[in-house]
């Protein structure tokens, strides 16, 4: 074909082949300027009907007249057969533009906004691409995006372009039923079902998905393998890979790739305002410059192998006084503790945590002495930033964490701001003996079960003894009867010491945020919800990065049925929070409850994602594994939802807690005598208001609503 001239356009170069047929270089005789042919194949050229048809799709196509979008110039005919003239682009093709590692927020940014607003104008005008993909989208030499061979796609009924087994580029084609490359193709298209322009934000979320990792969600060894997984599979999260990336960036590509139509987003116009929320969040945190830092739990170095608790301690000691420096972005203790123990280069642990440095320590404590051995790591070269020892007595262990903050701090030439300094001024010395029980009681708390929170209890209340003064022993107190009085054993003795204890804790210090987060716990299963709300308030405002102020805060309003506030506290707890189970596991709950399922879909997907990274390193965490198999229920992967209840009743199967949330499980199973077993074996204690409110709210046990032992449950703990 090359050096013919077809009609007044003469072949110049073949620069592509594709499933309407070869593409070429052409000089335009009669306009003098360069132009790509599209010259079609016999088995299209030669259908009248199906020629006809093309025709007035090219002509739809060409009245679009989008600057992201290659412009068709005509259709013509000549002795070689029927060809189209469109726009020459010359640059590069995304798929030779995305690297081996993905690209960066800003770079996604600059070429998705583009794309989205082609796919928005064409979507408006009827008009569905169904073969998007990075070989068809062009980024000229001065940044213009262009989509190619918009709105052709669906005219193509044979197409043998693709190499035979290889599901990286193989295009599947059956007469009228599917068009596209497999990888890229939605669930609905790779099933020969209808489709519409919602088939091109699937295929948008999947390119999105390979510009932010460097690879495609779905894969495998061959094209019925890809298949299978674009039907069944939940794609990694993105944060795993890309720590750096702003958290929304994950839930607007994920809301793209759901499984079912109705579920992502509606237009592609929705897709462009969270685009634009991106990018001004991408803008904030670029100009903000702040650096950040993870710190990871220290190594117990002792003979004994017997101070975990306060290796974790003191990690969290200093996450908690970092936390205050205005301008220093702190990992936090749930994404950083998943790398106890790790032995990944802590340049890779940096990377995988999205910060700039890394402090490590280690703990060797041998009778009433301590040595603390601490180094902060940058994580561009793997240089020790800075270093130091402290060799103390354990009474002076307060002292060794005041010198270690501020030495990071200078180390990252930040400043405290006024108010981190006035509350390192205003904190009293606490007697090292009760901060070594205060330790061990946080540590059991974090078990989140009934034998943890009653050891707790225990080591907080030892604290107490050795120091009536220590308000955060007061709050670990008040936070521990107040779970055991939700979750487990609501008796006016949990109650009462729930409210004295976080009274106390605020007596002593007003403006400690967990003493008023504590405070607002306990009045909220008092029912005393004016005065809780104006507590999480004050917890929240003394410490905005406060998890638990958001997360329990969130529960009360959930229990009060004022769903859309809980929303909003459930949304904060999870960006203080992004490698927490629990609280992306309950906004998605939440989001059924208000009945927004997209959402709820796509939170399901973070907190069972998360819930698999926890449970890696926490094999025997119960709650992971319930919180983590309900969620799996409602993604559909049944197998695996099985599995992990089973374990979990199999760690605790007489916890009130466990089979409350099994019943949930099996509930949404379809399994209702099971799920009413559990649920009245999980409530033979005595019940709380909060705890029954939460349970009339569930959405998860709707599917028994109406059953008779339901009702009857409810009519009993009404009465007691």
């Amino acid at each position: 074909m090359v050096g013919k001239t077809l009609s007044h356009f003469k072949v110049l170069e073949k620069i592509g082949e594709g499933g309407m047929g070869a593409v070429y270089v052409a000089q335009d005789r009669n306009l003098g300027r360069k132009v790509a042919l599209k010259v079609l194949r016999g088995e299209l050229a030669s259908n009248p009907e199906r020629l006809e048809r093309f025709r007035r799709e090219a002509q739809a196509v060409a009245a679009l007249n989008h600057p992201n979008i290659v412009t068709i110039h005509s259709i013509e005919e000549s002795a070689e057969g029927s060809f189209i003239t469109m726009e020459l682009v010359e640059g590069s093709g995304l798929d030779k533009m995305i690297a081996g590692d993905g690209m960066s927020a800003q770079r996604m940014i600059e070429i998705a906004t583009p794309l989205v607003r082609a796919l928005s104008a064409a979507h408006e005008r009827g008009i569905t691409h169904r073969d998007l993909k990075p070989a068809n989208i062009m980024v000229t030499d001065d940044g213009t995006v262009k989509i190619l061979d918009f709105g052709l796609a669906k005219l193509t009924a044979i197409d043998d372009s693709g190499e035979r087994g290889n599901p990286a580029t193989q295009t599947l084609t059956q007469e009228g039923n599917i068009v596209g490359t497999v990888p890229y193709m939605s669930p609905e298209q790779v099933q020969g079902k209808p489709v519409d322009h919602r088939t091109d934000i699937f295929s948008l979320g999947v390119i999105l998905y390979e510009m932010a990792t460097g690879s495609r969600p779905f894969r495998g060894e061959s094209t019925a393998d890809v298949v299978s997984s674009i039907l069944r599979d939940a794609p990694h999260s993105i944060h795993e890979s890309r720590p750096d990336m702003p958290d929304r960036f994950g839930r607007v590509i994920t809301r793209c790739l759901e499984k079912e139509p109705e579920l992502r987003y509606q237009t592609a116009a929705d897709i462009l305002t969270a685009i634009a929320k991106l990018d001004q969040a991408v803008e904030e945190k670029k100009g903000s410059g702040k650096p950040s830092v993870a710190v990871l739990p220290f190594v117990d170095m002792s003979p004994e192998k017997d101070q975990d608790y306060f290796c974790e301690g003191l990690a969290e000691e200093l996450i908690n006084a970092l936390v205050a420096v205005d301008d220093l972005q702190v990992a936090s203790r749930t994404s950083a503790f998943r790398f106890k123990g790790s032995q990944q280069d802590i340049r890779e642990i940096g990377r995988r945590l999205g910060v700039s440095t890394v402090l490590e320590g280690s703990v060797r404590k041998a009778g009433s002495q301590v040595r603390v051995a601490v180094q902060l790591v940058n994580v561009a070269d793997g240089y020790h930033l800075w270093s130091n020892r402290y060799d103390r007595e354990l009474k002076d262990v307060f002292a060794i964490q005041d010198e270690i903050a501020p030495s990071i701090v200078e180390a990252l030439q930040v400043t405290l701001t006024p108010k981190a300094e006035k509350k390192a001024e205003k904190e009293a010395p606490t007697d090292v003996q009760a901060y070594d029980y205060y330790l061990k009681g946080r540590k059991f708390f974090y078990e989140f079960r009934a034998k943890g929170f009653e050891l707790a209890r225990q080591m907080f209340a030892r604290a107490i003894v050795i120091d009536d003064k220590y308000a955060r022993a007061y709050a670990g107190v008040a936070d521990c009867c107040s779970s055991l009085y939700s979750l487990y054993n609501a008796s006016d003795e949990n109650l009462n010491e729930a409210d004295t204890a976080s009274r106390k804790a605020v007596e002593l210090d007003p403006d400690n945020a967990e003493a008023r987060a504590s405070r607002g716990l306990a009045l909220s299963l008092k029912g005393d919800f004016e005065e809780s709300d104006k507590e999480f308030e004050k917890a929240i405002a003394l410490n905005p990065k406060s998890y638990e102020a958001h997360y329990f805060f969130a529960r009360a309003l959930f229990a009060q049925g004022r769903h859309e506030d809980a929303v909003k506290e459930f949304e904060k707890a999870c960006e203080v929070n992004p490698e927490d189970y629990q609280a992306p596991f309950f906004l998605a709950q939440t989001y059924l409850s208000v009945g927004r399922r997209a959402y709820a879909a796509a939170n399901l997907r973070k907190a069972v994602e998360a819930a698999k990274k926890h449970l890696a390193f926490n094999a025997d965490d119960a709650r992971a594994l319930y919180l983590g198999g309900a969620g799996l229920v409602e993604l559909g992967e049944l197998e695996m939802a099985q599995e992990w209840v089973a374990r979990a009743q199999k760690i605790d199967p007489d916890d009130s807690l466990v089979l409350y949330n099994v019943a949930c499980i099996y509930a949404q199973l379809g399994e209702n005598d099971q799920a009413l077993d559990c649920l009245e074996k999980s409530y033979k204690n005595a019940v709380s208001t909060d705890s029954l409110n939460w349970m009339q709210e569930d959405p998860y046990f709707d599917p028994v609503r109406d059953h008779p032992r339901y009702k009857a449950l409810v009519a009993k703990l009404n009465a007691d």
